[in-house]
């Protein structure tokens, strides 16, 4: 009678193997389930966040915010004000500098409002000169659309609301949502001390105080360096567009340029709308179509010397990011929050970079072939120790 192997008289060698592949198998099987329940959650988080807009909307913002008024209401602590008098004042200026901008842009603008039909009927002449020279698409169209009309379909149009009823509405849910920003934002960075020592003690081991106590501080300097580098750069790049749009006689310089530094917070998106937004301008209160068109060639030029030389000699490699990642997290969180999370995607982004640059980044593409989903994982370290 034949017998199989006795599991016994294996060496240890052996055993030790069979143990491996099976903590390995064990381990990819958990890896695979961890990438489908990122997966899920990625595709699930925006209809979540997005119908729960009320709630999340206000405490991201807070976080964020909370890790940039930190470093400032640390400061203030450091030359003796309590540290409920130094979150709060850090609080204000942040809240003082957010109304004089807006002021700065909202003033002209209401101003400018009442020009607002000459504008449009310049715009429409513009346009009209240029279809005049582009005849021929006008045909094609008309023929199109006789084409369309001749099939017998019926187009039916649903009157929406007003943008004076969509306003009415959505007033309220904006005033709830920045009044909670605020109050979160308060209260966290109140409790910021008392989350730096509860992350030090709270935990089981020294080293994972510390490695918590690391990650804590390299979001908070990264997002808060980053934040505070890139606001310089826009307000220079906001000034340099004002005294540009007033050495060219173009109305309301300042708004121009208070204008030009906020959408510069979004990369890619907010240059390119502040070039429609300059040109259609210009052609509306210009009588020559090119003459309407240099402020816009004249911040095309501005934005790509600031995008291509100022910037990255500034921030360096520490800031540097995957186009294709802000790009993802601007349409990403655009889609969610809307402008709004636009100008939070990057530094959401920033941050849970710097986490995974901690935690360790998932190999995505390399456990797709085979490879861990994490470069140094558990069985690599006890291949290493024993």
């Amino acid at each position: 009678m034949t017998t199989g192997p006795d599991p016994e008289d294996d060496s240890p060698d052996d055993r030790r193997t069979r143990r491996m592949a099976f903590a390995e198998q064990e381990l990819r099987l958990i890896s695979a389930l961890v990438v489908l329940i990122g997966a899920g959650l990625f595709f699930a988080l925006p209809f979540v966040l997005s119908i729960g807009s009320v709630v999340f909307l206000p405490l991201t913002a807070a976080v964020i915010l909370t890790i940039i008024l930190s470093p400032l209401a640390d400061r203030l602590a450091s030359w003796g004000l309590p540290n409920v008098l130094a979150s709060l004042v850090a609080l204000l200026i942040f809240f003082a500098v957010l109304v004089a901008a807006l002021a700065l842009i909202l003033q002209p603008a209401i101003s400018l409002f009442d020009e607002l039909p000459d504008l449009m009927r310049g715009i429409g002449r513009r346009f009209s000169e240029l279809r005049d020279q582009f005849g021929w698409l006008a045909q094609l169209n008309a023929e199109l659309g006789e084409l369309m009309r001749r099939s017998g379909q019926q187009e039916v149009v649903l009157a929406g609301p007003s943008l004076l009823e969509e306003l009415a509405f959505a007033t309220p849910s904006v005033v709830i949502e920045v009044i909670l920003t605020f109050l979160m934002t308060f209260f966290m960075v109140e409790a910021r001390i008392r989350l730096r020592q509860h992350l030090l003690f709270g935990r089981t081991s020294f080293g994972t105080s510390i490695k918590a106590a690391r990650v804590m501080r390299e979001v908070q300097d990264r997002v808060a360096a980053y934040i505070l580098t890139v606001s310089v750069i826009n307000a220079g790049v906001g000034v340099i567009v004002a005294l540009g749009a007033w050495a060219l006689g173009v109305d309301a310089p300042i708004m121009w340029g208070g204008l030009a530094a906020i959408l510069n917070f979004i990369p890619y998106i907010g240059p390119t709308v502040m070039i429609g937004l300059l040109g259609l301008f210009g052609i509306g209160t210009t009588d020559a179509l090119i003459l309407g068109l240099i402020p816009a060639a004249a911040y095309l030029g501005l934005h790509t010397v600031e995008a291509n030389v100022v910037t990255p000699s500034i921030l360096g490699a520490r800031f540097t990011m995957n186009p294709v990642m802000i790009l993802i997290a601007l349409s990403y969180f655009s889609w969610i929050w809307g402008f709004t999370g636009a100008l939070l995607s990057v530094p959401i982004l920033l941050t849970l970079t710097a986490l995974f640059d901690h935690t360790g980044r998932p190999n995505i593409i390399g456990f797709i072939f085979g490879e861990p989903l994490f470069a140094g994982d558990i069985l690599e370290q006890t291949n290493e120790t024993t």
